[in-house]
């Protein structure tokens, strides 16, 4: 199963601006292997998660999580999961961007996991690091199976969970509300079945913000 996101963008007029599109899959490790998983998978802690990523267009990406506990914690770029987080049109990367993996931890609930991709560097991150922001009080929102949705194998699917757009009433932690125009589009987004798409009506001229919501119990 795979999530994907696709960012399109229509310039006015008649004329139509190419379609810029970004695709992100959640993996787990099973065994020795990696498997793609459904966006709405809860997972168990301990378990190893990784994401693929791609685009259509040239650019610059930040990762960043926001735990159960609280805590907040830079995923990409970083020592340990790779420093250069320049990305080239039509290829696809890891994240991390080395051998390691992400470790699901912290108290049951749900982690939500900030994608921030630009056209250019951020100005003021150091050598592409954002700044982290303070920890806030643990959340108490729990993961819930979905009864309505079809289960292969006894798996529990939280329909919240996966990709979303970020509202404009969610409050943005300090090292991203800084970003300038990260949510002055309409994102629109799409699901089918394990497929999520995202639609803009601007062309991406600056920075975009959507998260994507890691359930885990």
């Amino acid at each position: 199963m795979r999530a994907s996101i696709a960012l399109l963008c229509f310039a006015g007029g008649l004329a139509a601006q190419p379609v810029q599109r970004m695709e992100v899959t959640l993996e787990r490790q099973e065994g020795t292997a990696w498997k793609t998983v459904d966006p709405g998978f809860v997972f168990a802690s301990g378990d190893r998660v990784r994401f693929r990523f791609s685009a259509n267009f040239d650019g610059y990406l930040y990762v960043m999580n926001y735990g159960s506990s609280g805590k907040h914690s830079l995923l990409f770029p970083r020592e340990e999961t790779g420093r250069d987080n320049r990305i080239a049109a039509g290829r696809e990367y890891r994240i991390p961007a080395t051998e390691a993996w992400f470790r699901i931890d912290g108290p049951p609930g749900h982690d939500v996991v900030y994608w921030l991709v630009s056209p250019l560097a951020l100005a003021g991150a150091d050598a592409g690091v954002l700044p982290l922001p303070k920890d806030k009080p643990p959340k108490t929102l729990l993961p819930r199976c979905d009864d309505s949705i079809f289960r292969a194998r006894g798996l529990c699917i939280d329909s919240s969970a996966g990709l979303r757009a970020v509202a404009e009433s969610e409050e943005l932690p300090e090292n991203l509300k800084g970003v300038p125009r990260a949510r002055s589009r309409e994102l629109i987004i799409m699901r089918k079945e394990a497929t999520s798409q995202v639609s803009s009506p601007a062309p991406l001229t600056g920075p975009v913000l959507y998260e994507f919501r890691l359930a885990h119990k």
